[in-house]
């Protein structure tokens, strides 16, 4: 069931626990392989970003910080979302960057 969608920034399929991080003190909760779901990102944020399995962010399009950085590092990145923020944090999602959906999966 597709439970978001925005501007497809960084092709690519990915699943992963979708963490929501609204800061740099929220850093220390996102763990490697999760999929990164944030309003914006700025060089600071690249070390998340590089242990990232997607990244979805509520503002922003093909020529965002967060877009540039996921395509340079070959991962799915979806923008625009503006609903992103409100999704559950912990949710098993697929992420596709070249459609720019996001969709919920079954816990396994």
């Amino acid at each position: 069931m597709t439970v978001a969608s925005g501007t497809p920034a960084s092709p690519g399929k990915a699943r992963g626990v979708l963490r929501i991080v609204n800061g740099l003190d929220d850093f220390a909760r996102f763990t490697p392989g999760e999929v990164l779901v944030c309003r914006a990102t700025s060089p600071a944020w690249a070390p998340l970003l590089a242990r990232a399995a997607a990244v979805v962010t509520t503002r922003g399009g093909v020529l965002a910080h967060a877009a540039i950085v996921a395509r340079e590092l070959r991962i799915p990145a979806v923008t625009d979302v503006t609903s992103a923020m409100d999704l559950p944090d912990d949710m098993l999602v697929d992420v596709d960057g070249s459609t720019g959906t996001i969709t919920a999966q079954k816990a396994r």
